[in-house]
């Protein structure tokens, strides 16, 4: 039995922060059901590539669940949702404040419905506040909370983080967690919620080392300046001889230790707490004489705290991560398979091995027989 069997959820969401919540609910046993628009769905479906009749990236996002296609503008449409809504558990959307109301869906009207409904709202600047209408994706985000400063380039310039981070960890993985801690107060008190998870907001939680350093001792880190952003020799990128790069972390004296003796670093740049940027220079030289294969080579059995950087490609052909089972789930479509997302469930409560996705509308029928809850 999956921890959440038998927990139903609505999802009205698109895109990517609220499906990747689904989808984890939805891995650790949860049925969740797509509201989708009525010939062209969650919008990521005309992204491409494709795999299957729709996009990969919506596939991987969305497998598992189901897809009820509707008319949310429709003056029928919340009377024929009303028996699903009184059947669900939890009910997901990130339209911008506001616009669930104007349709009859927002939070008031559906817990008179079903006083027990859990409602997450995903915005990127939350229900209140002076930005909450507007406009912004994740660079966004990053930006307006001080985080995308942090990070620069050797000229200066902030640098587009390569991952989602506000997407992915100030929106799904907070609002999975708000909504499995509104699912254990409802165990108690019989009674819902609603959940406001404001991406931007959530940043702040990866900021704790800068807030820290200038709350305490007025030391705001500068771009590319701080211990984990570039200005440290003991947190850095190398390039090789080859041209390829090492990542260097070797934080720690007994780790920073090692490493300046695996690089035969002089010994007058050991102590790098005299100039920083001296050591940063000359551990840089020393790096520069080796290929990648050969810093690979000597530094394996080592504490070092280095590797080299992976592609992605090579990374998922990583005997550590194959070792793991991380791609042994299928995504399954018109006959192709490709490894299904990772998924950060504990392995014993994940979904089945191969799953496909849904197409558009293809469980409609729930509008005219909804599963009833036990």
């Amino acid at each position: 039995m999956q921890p959440l069997a038998g927990i139903r959820v609505l999802d009205f969401s698109t895109l990517l922060p609220g499906p990747l919540a689904t989808l984890l609910l939805a891995e650790a046993g949860a049925e969740v059901i797509k509201i989708e628009r009525p010939g062209a769905g969650d919008e990521m479906r005309s992204y491409s590539p494709k795999f299957g009749s729709d996009s990969v990236n919506f596939a991987m996002l969305n497998r598992g669940k189901r897809s009820v296609a509707i008319d949310l503008k429709h003056s029928s449409s919340l009377c024929r949702l009303e028996p699903l809504i009184r059947s669900a558990d939890v009910v997901v959307e990130q339209f911008r404040p506001g616009v669930m109301d104007r349709l009859g869906l927002g939070y008031e009207s559906l817990s008179r419905i079903n006083p027990r409904i859990i409602y997450c709202a995903i915005t990127g600047y939350g229900q209140s506040g002076p930005r909450a209408m507007s406009a912004a994706h994740d660079l966004n985000y990053v930006a307006d909370t001080g985080m995308l400063e942090l990070a620069a380039g050797e000229d200066g310039s902030p640098v587009p983080p390569a991952a989602l981070v506000a997407d992915v960890g100030g929106g799904a993985y907070p609002a999975v967690i708000n909504i499995l801690l509104a699912l254990r107060e409802r165990d108690r008190s019989g009674r819902g919620c609603k959940l406001d998870v404001a991406m931007a907001d959530n940043l702040f939680t990866f900021l704790y080392w800068a807030m820290g350093d200038g709350l305490t001792a007025q030391r705001w880190p500068q771009p590319g300046k701080a211990l984990v952003t570039g200005g440290s020799p003991r947190y850095n990128v190398y390039r090789t001889k080859d041209d390829r790069f090492i990542a260097a972390a070797p934080l720690e004296a007994r780790f920073w230790s090692n490493f300046c003796s695996a690089i035969d670093l002089p010994p007058e740049f050991r102590d790098d707490s005299l100039d920083p940027e001296a050591t940063k220079q000359a551990v840089k030289s020393c790096i520069r004489e080796k290929t990648a294969s050969e810093w690979s080579h000597l530094f394996a059995g080592k504490d070092v705290c280095c590797n080299v950087i992976n592609s992605l490609q090579a990374a998922m052909d990583d005997p550590h991560f194959r070792a793991r089972g991380l791609f042994t789930r299928e995504l399954c479509a018109n006959g192709r398979s490709i490894p299904a997302l990772p998924v950060p469930i504990a392995d014993q409560w994940r979904s089945p091995q191969a799953t496909g996705y849904p197409g558009l509308g293809e469980a409609n029928g729930l509008l005219d027989k909804p599963k009833g809850k036990v």
